[in-house]
């Protein structure tokens, strides 16, 4: 957990004495003025030009927070490494990997200059068709929390790392507007559980998020920011709103917990001065908002981190390996795959040479030009010898006639940023425009005297205008949440075309989410996903298609048979309610099997378990605090290196109160050569096996029989361990 030091705890205390109240207050925003900054970003693409700044002190020679988005790599121009997006590398269940993403992301983020970094995306994937899945690691609150906080963990080694967006920010087109109403049960079971792994890994600071939770603004939300975010769990670090239109009300949002407002001056500035004079706002509260951003800012790693470790051999290798984790083989009839023994392939498809690397949000990246290997080109460079016959599959004709003359064929297909994405309604951002103080230039030519009484009128008339606008066609922000989780018909059209004149033919799937095949994927021999899957991903792609590695990715999330076995969802939902029951939960709940279920994935090996055991097990029931260890042998029994994702998941009593059927409580990625065989143990602390009493306020465990059963993902039987636990008080 980020605890500032002691010396860096006073040299906090002591130049927080030095501050006037007012060099306080303008520390409770970002350094740049609205009207300004809100014209860099239209004018000149200032996101992607240089870091966010906050807590600049000139006198006092504080240098300020210097904040960029990153959950792929810098979003700033310059040639910062591109990585596979965050669901892909859930996709690899390793969240050492994604420690060492973290700290090379933070190394390039403070070759441009900027210390805090907005990488670690660990809101939940509820519904597949949420534009911004790509942003998370995936739909299960214990392995998006295990890589999450590994990310966290590595980017702190450089940085300051920010986890966002707290919490239960799922829907992109109505982000500004839904109110999600939730239990204590299910936020502390699924939609919380993620934050605070990240929050003890050890983050510097939280975002909070755009949306309303039980009809409170997350922004200005007390049960989240103030009584489980810092009182529940500890938090020493800095609460920062989301960016330009998360606070509503600034004075309740600071009272609440809210520490920063990012990255303008903006509602803070137009109202806490008044509060301060007035005596509504304590000062006890404003000297502690201060203290947490500068105990940040010193806690800043020193370091020199030059230009030359943008787009270095060891990240691009980096990003590479993550994109061969990430990938995940799905069908393989027939043994199709690795391709072997070919003299020609066809590589068909809209996908096969673009660099698509997801969606055009924030959190968007901007390679060096030639920097992204696409498939095609990846295929090139690792077999020189092949022939290569490339269509863009326009004319599907076309495309049958060279897959009907070719060995192979590879079919890329699949979503890039115009289907699904991060999304912007201007109209629904009209109302905190109301509140935005006049610009400075206008201050200064006539005088606050004369423009403060006439500017509620004038502003109260631009959020009017904007409230009547719609999202620019094909801009950044115009795609949104999915309303279908199919590819779209010439796409799937091209595919059937394709495997019919070839029936050796493989599908590659690019996207941020599932993507439902039926019933098209009976007539393919290979079928596997590629994501977003950043610069290298061409050449991780050839690596698995040829054989050089085995495919080790597993879903991050389950792939229904059919979008009704999904829960509900509305892109411009005002109010939705959030239960226990989404993703493999819901699927098992009510007895669909997936058509590929969560934790799925082939391989070229082969892997057997056995020997399954509990540390404790017998007639002695586990005593509360103790961790289960869990113990199997894995084999690879197949011909070539790869690696397993063993998974464990309890099956409970359920009792007391309903509770899934299974829930994954713990997780292993083993990587074993041909013919190798390994033991392995896994712990499971004792809050994995237990569910939050509303009437107690935390976590219990229920008395009798609980199932641990090691699998290779969430429908596998597997084997399972059985032990006795008595019903017992865990924690809050």
């Amino acid at each position: 957990m980020y605890a500032p030091l002691p010396a860096t705890a006073a040299r906090a205390q002591a130049l927080l004495e030095q501050l006037s109240s007012a060099e306080q207050l303008s520390l409770l925003s970002g350094a740049t003025p609205f009207w300004a900054g809100m014209a860099d970003i239209a004018l000149r693409d200032a996101s992607h030009r240089h870091p966010w700044p906050a807590g600049v002190v000139p006198r006092l020679r504080l240098p300020g927070l210097q904040f960029v988005d990153g959950p792929r790599g810098v979003g700033l121009e310059g040639g910062a490494t591109t990585f596979p997006v965050p669901i892909a590398r859930g996709a690899s269940w390793n969240p050492e990997l994604e420690e060492q993403i973290g700290a090379a992301i933070a190394r390039e983020a403070r070759s441009f200059g900027a210390n805090w970094v907005a990488a670690v995306c660990v809101n939940l994937l509820r519904h597949p068709g949420w534009g911004r899945a790509q942003e998370s690691y995936g739909e299960d609150p214990l392995h998006v929390g295990e890589l999450g906080a590994a990310m966290t963990r590595g980017l702190q080694r450089h940085a300051i790392a920010c986890v966002k967006h707290f919490a239960l920010n799922s829907i992109d087109s109505s982000r500004f507007v839904v109110d999600v109403q939730a239990s204590p049960r299910v936020l502390h079971e699924l939609y919380l559980p993620q934050f605070r792994a990240c929050v003890e890994a050890g983050a510097g600071s939280v975002m909070s998020a755009y949306n309303r939770v039980n009809g409170e603004w997350c922004g200005q939300h007390r049960l989240l920011l103030h009584d489980i975010l810092k009182r529940r769990w500890g938090f020493q670090g800095l609460v920062v709103s989301d960016f330009i239109f998360g606070i509503r009300d600034g004075l309740a949002a600071l009272l609440a917990g809210q520490d920063l407002e990012m990255p303008f001056r903006m509602v803070f500035e137009g109202c806490l001065p008044q509060a301060l004079a007035a005596g509504t706002l304590p000062t006890e509260r404003l000297a502690d908002a201060v203290r947490r951003q500068l105990q940040l800012q010193l806690s800043v790693p020193e370091g020199h981190y030059p230009s030359s470790l943008r787009q270095c051999s060891a990240h691009r290798r980096l990003a590479r390996e993550a994109a061969r984790q990430s990938i995940v083989l799905l069908r393989n009839e027939g043994k199709l795959l690795p391709l072997r023994g070919l003299r020609s392939l066809a590589v068909i498809g809209p996908l096969a040479a673009t660099a698509n690397l997801g969606d055009h949000g924030s959190s968007d990246t901007r390679p060096s030009p030639g920097a992204v290997v696409t498939p095609l080109e990846g295929l090139r460079r690792a077999a020189p010898e092949l022939a290569l016959h490339h269509s863009d599959g326009s004319h599907p004709d076309q495309a049958a006639a060279i897959a009907r003359r070719s060995d192979a064929a590879v079919v890329v297909a699949g979503l890039d940023w115009r289907l699904e994405g991060e999304h912007i309604h201007p109209g629904d951002i009209a109302p905190v425009l109301a509140q935005i103080p006049p610009p400075d230039w206008l201050l200064q030519r006539l005088g606050p005297k004369r423009v403060l009484p006439r500017w509620k009128p004038v502003a109260e008339a631009i959020a009017w205008v904007t409230s009547h606008g719609s999202a620019r066609p094909g801009g950044a922000f115009a795609s949104g949440d999915r309303t279908t989780l199919t590819l779209p018909p010439a796409q799937v059209a091209l595919i059937e075309r394709v495997a019919q004149a070839n029936p050796r033919t493989v599908v590659v799937l690019m996207g941020g989410g599932a993507i439902l095949c039926q019933p098209w994927q009976q007539r393919v021999a290979g079928l596997l996903l590629l994501w977003y899957p950043g610069q290298e991903g061409g050449a991780a792609l050839a690596d698995v298609l040829l054989g050089q590695v085995s495919p080790s990715g597993r879903l991050p999330f389950a792939i229904p048979t059919h979008a009704d076995h999904l829960p509900p969802f509305a892109p411009r939902a005002a109010q939705i309610t959030y239960d226990l029951w989404h993703g493999y939960r819901r699927l098992q709940r009510h007895h669909h099997p997936a058509a590929y279920p969560f934790g799925f994935g082939l391989s070229y090996g082969r892997f057997v378990l056995s020997e399954a055991a509990l540390v404790h097990q017998g007639d002695q029931a586990v005593e509360v605090g103790v961790q289960v260890q869990v113990q199997v042998q894995v084999q690879n029994a197949g011909p070539m290196a790869a690696a397993a994702v063993v998974q464990v998941y309890l099956e409970p009593p359920g009792l007391a109160v309903e509770r899934p059927p299974r829930t994954l409580v713990a997780f292993q990625r083993v990587p074993l050569q041909a013919g190798e065989s390994r033991r392995i143990s896994l712990a499971v602390p004792l809050r994995r096996l237990a569910f939050f009493d509303e009437q107690r306020d935390g976590f219990v465990l229920e008395g009798g029989r609980h199932r641990l059963v090691l699998a290779q993902h969430s429908e596998d039987p597997g084997l399972a361990c059985e032990l006795e636990l008595q019903a017992g008080w865990v924690g809050p």
